[in-house]
């Protein structure tokens, strides 16, 4: 059980910090885009492949997601994530 809150508390931590990576004024434009479909794919009322086709209609969503969101972080300077990661740190604090 503690494993599943701990796991619960990164999540809320890592959302909170990409929130400010998309309101940074230094985050360029292609990594907001990126979050931006992400988002804009788990909120969709439709999938691209149906989850009724077997194993790639549920795989869909478990790669394009994490794929998007990974690549958008990639791309984000590093100091602006340091940033980010040192401002929400301290608001908990």
């Amino acid at each position: 059980m503690s494993l599943l809150r701990e796991t619960a508390a990164r999540l809320k931590t890592e959302l909170a910090v990409y929130q400010l990576v998309l309101k940074h004024p230094r985050t360029p434009l292609l990594p907001k885009m990126l979050l931006g479909l992400a988002v804009a794919y788990v909120l969709m009322p439709f999938d691209l492949i149906p989850d009724f086709v077997p194993v790639i209609g549920h795989l869909d969503d478990l790669l394009i997601v994490p794929a998007l969101v990974i690549l958008a972080l990639k791309l984000v300077p590093r100091e602006v994530m340091a940033e980010c990661r040192q401002t929400i740190e301290s608001s908990h604090d």
